[in-house]
This record gives structure tokens, C-alpha cells and sequence, in this order.
């Protein structure tokens, strides 16, 4: 029969301890700076709150795959940043952005297109919005901005985990390794309940 003694109970705790702390201050992956791209909006507009669905003034709801996406805005290390203002942006269920420069027709007038939040004490954040689909040239995508005080303004696009059409996308491919792939993608995943499914999406700023 195996006999452990006292004092190898407490080396084997203290070291489990010192394991845990190592993980604890493991620097988390940042979430790869990309540019903004040419349609972040030219007029912020009114309706600008984290409910991309539903546009003030208007009875219809956006058309296209109910989603919430949230998650946090973090330090390198894992710490809460709150106060963060998180803004996103992105094209409509047919590709098609609310900007001037949009070539392939009008945006559907029931969705935002642009939204922003900031961050809580805990460093979350939460938007509704819909589930991108693929365009022609680009993979399916949210664009994405942070900033405040104390924060370098960084822009990023937020992937979905997994699509088929990322490994043919230059932008998506230009990350680098699957570590930074992974950093800046989001599973969304159905829910019961009101049939939204839920991504969580952590902003990691350093």
C-alpha cells in the first residue's frame, strides 16, 4: 500500500499553488490590430446603442441571424478594463454597408449597421446584432474599434470560428499563425429561449 507522508501532501499543494499563480500571469493573446477599413460610418448616427436590430423610429427588425455578442475587454494580463468605449460595425444581411462608398445597393433601413457600448466595471460589454454572412471578396466579419482614456485606439474584425471561406481570405490569412486566428474569432452558439444564439468575444488590449 502507498504511503504518503505529511510533509509530501504540503510540497505537493505548495506546488499546485505556484502552478496555479504561473497560469494566473500568463500573458493572454492580444487581439490582432487590423485597419478600419473604408466604411467606418462618415456620420456617427443617432441611433448608435448596442441594439443593431431594431433602428429608432422604425417598426421592422433588421433581417439576417439574431446574434448577441459579448464578452470583455481585458489587459494582457487578464485585468478588467472598464470604461472602455467599444464600437462595432458591419454590413447588413445582403453584404451591403450604410456608407457612400457602398456599390452593391441600399443597406436594409431596419438594421443599424453601427453600434457602440462601454465597457463595465468588470469590463464587460454586450451588443444585438446579426450574425454575418460572406460577400463577394471577404470572408463573414465585424468590425470592431476600441479606445478611451488610457487606451491606444485599435481597431480589429472579429471572424467567425471555423467558416469555411476564412482560409481564402487574405485579410483573415494574414494574421499569421492559429493563435492570433483564434484571437480575433467567435463561435456563435444557439440558445434556448428567444432562438438568439450567444458568441463570446474577449478583447484583449495591450
Amino acid at each position: 500500500m502507498l504511503s504518503v507522508s505529511r510533509r509530501q501532501v504540503i510540497r505537493g499543494l505548495a506546488a499546485g499553488v505556484v502552478c496555479m499563480a504561473g497560469g494566473a500571469r500568463a500573458a493572454l493573446v492580444p487581439t490582432p490590430d487590423e485597419g478600419p477599413g473604408p466604411f467606418y460610418p462618415e456620420t456617427i448616427p443617432l441611433d448608435h446603442d448596442a441594439d443593431l436590430v431594431q433602428v429608432a423610429g422604425r417598426a421592422g427588425m433588421a433581417q439576417g441571424e439574431i446574434v448577441n455578442l459579448f464578452g470583455r475587454v481585458l489587459t494582457l494580463s487578464g485585468e478588467p478594463v472598464p470604461g472602455a468605449l467599444v464600437e462595432i460595425w458591419q454590413y447588413d444581411y445582403r453584404g451591403r454597408y450604410k456608407h457612400a462608398a457602398e456599390w452593391r445597393g441600399a443597406a436594409d433601413p431596419n438594421f443599424q449597421g453601427y453600434g457602440t457600448t462601454k465597457s463595465t466595471g468588470s469590463g464587460s460589454y454586450r451588443f444585438r446584432t446579426i450574425k454575418p454572412v460572406r460577400y463577394t471578396g471577404r470572408t463573414p466579419h465585424i468590425h470592431a474599434m476600441i479606445s478611451g482614456p488610457g487606451i491606444k485606439r485599435f481597431t480589429t474584425q472579429i471572424y467567425l470560428k471555423g467558416h469555411p471561406q476564412n482560409a481564402e481570405d487574405y485579410l483573415f490569412k494574414g494574421l499569421g499563425d492559429q493563435a492570433k486566428q483564434d484571437a480575433a474569432s467567435v463561435l456563435f452558439r444557439p440558445r434556448s429561449g428567444d432562438g438568439a444564439a450567444d458568441g463570446r468575444f474577449d478583447f484583449v488590449i495591450g
